[in-house]
């Protein structure tokens, strides 16, 4: 039996990457976090963390951050008429940035991990976000991770092991953790079910594809 010391507060959305993060250093985390900003697809993706928490046994904190979604603009939290369809890239998926959304986050759980007695704060940013997302970047991790340790007794980290990987190699990654997808929630439009059409969406199904998954994600009809 492993001996090692959980120290990892982990910022938990429910969607593919964060899921996956969370039972691959599923032994090194002590705690989750989920955020709630007001964003279409908050509540699916809320469902989806506490199953993973719950399959894990690690424990689920839920922070309202709703201020987000009453204060800042983005089609994200503009109800799902409001986010473009099409490709993810820059052009069409800019309207979807919520400003320095991870920057908030990241210093609320920096503030929690120091109160719990945790080290570490991890995310799951990733590659295929360099280009839209200015806060998912290696250059913003390091630069975070450096201020958070400044401004903590306990001089607390930030990781981001998956910063440089593909939304494909992430879910190779699950594929050989034995993750079922279909328990995790991608789509920007926060419906019942995927629309397969959003930027999102099309993200999701490439990086299944590319990892060789059969995609078991209930889309709605076109």
């Amino acid at each position: 039996m492993s001996t090692q010391k959980k120290h990892i507060l982990m910022v938990l959305s429910g969607g593919m990457d964060s899921v996956t993060m969370l039972h691959e250093y599923a032994s090194e985390i002590e705690l989750a976090v989920n955020f709630s900003y007001g964003s279409n697809h908050n509540m699916r993706e809320l469902e989806c963390a506490r199953l993973h928490c719950r399959q894990l046994g690690i424990e689920l904190v839920e922070i309202d951050l709703s201020f987000i979604g009453r204060n800042f603009h983005s089609s994200l939290l503009e109800g799902a008429d409001a986010v473009p369809e099409g490709e993810y890239d820059f052009d069409n998926m800019k309207s979807t940035v919520v400003p320095f959304r991870n920057g908030i986050m990241l210093a609320a759980a920096a503030g929690l991990a120091e109160s719990r007695g945790l080290d570490a704060v991890m995310i799951a940013n990733h590659a295929g976000d360099h280009a839209l997302y200015p806060d998912c970047r290696g250059s913003f991790i390091d630069a975070m991770s450096r201020a958070i340790s400044e401004g903590t007794y306990d001089g607390i980290t930030v990781k981001a092991p998956y910063t440089y990987l593909s939304k494909g190699d992430i879910a190779a990654r699950g594929a050989r953790l034995g993750i079922d997808y279909s328990t995790t929630y991608s789509c920007y439009k926060g419906r019942e079910q995927h629309c397969g059409r959003c930027g999102t969406c099309l993200e999701r199904r490439k990086a299944l594809a590319d990892a060789g998954i059969t995609d078991t994600t209930v889309y709605e009809e076109p």
